[in-house]
């Protein structure tokens, strides 16, 4: 079993910037992948991100070039950093993890998922 605790959310204004984190605790060499999916209010849920084991990046296509996630193996934790954001970022971000069936598209359903922490764009 795998763990996840997301923390970092908060309100940011249009082209403002934030920073989310996920700390994975238990069988965490399990993993062949983390990463984030997103779920606005009367929206289907969206991957966002997510990070190989071996450090390979996928993004979709509605964050790539603004949001970048990275990993801290030691610390079994990533994290998301999203810049240039907009008001249609606006979603519950969860963090996800996978042994295996790793994909951007596939983020909403991994074995894993965590509470999620709140992203809020607005002037």
């Amino acid at each position: 079993q795998v763990q996840l605790e997301e923390s970092g959310g908060g309100s940011v204004q249009p082209g403002g910037s934030l920073r989310i984190s996920c700390a994975a605790s238990g069988y965490t060499t399990s993993l062949n992948c983390m990463g984030w999916f997103r779920q606005a209010p009367e929206k289907e849920r969206e991957g966002v991100a997510i990070v190989f084991a071996n450090g390979v990046t996928r993004y979709s296509d509605s964050v790539r070039d603004r949001f970048t996630i990275t990993q801290d193996k030691e610390q079994n934790t990533v994290y998301l950093q999203m810049d240039s954001l907009k008001p249609e970022d606006t979603a519950m971000y969860h963090c996800a993890a996978a042994p295996w069936g790793c994909s951007v598209a596939r983020a909403p359903v991994f074995t894993y998922t965590g509470q999620g922490t709140q992203v809020t764009v607005s002037s």
